[in-house]
């Protein structure tokens, strides 16, 4: 087994990040998106729907900019009223 704790892994800005994102499924999740990112760059890939439909999977990929970024969009997501889990 591999110990990654102390590694740091290197990544090149500016470049997409893929977020997954579960929210009820009675809201949008360009609003989501948009209530955090405004209007930069991202895309939106459908995944499930929860056993009684009651939530909705998303693979939600943005332009980031640096380290920062990338952490700031992560945690203002989970903020969201709607979101139920960001990974």
């Amino acid at each position: 087994m591999v110990d990654l704790k102390d590694k740091k892994v290197e990544i090149t800005y500016p470049t997409f990040w893929p977020y997954k994102i579960i929210i009820n499924s009675h809201c949008k999740i360009h609003n989501v998106v948009e209530n955090v990112i405004g209007k930069r760059e991202y895309k939106v890939q459908k995944g499930n729907n929860s056993k009684n439909k009651n939530y909705e999977s998303f693979k939600v990929t943005i332009l980031v900019h640096n380290d920062d970024d990338r952490v700031t969009i992560f945690e203002e997501l989970r903020k969201e009223d709607c979101v139920k889990i960001v990974l």
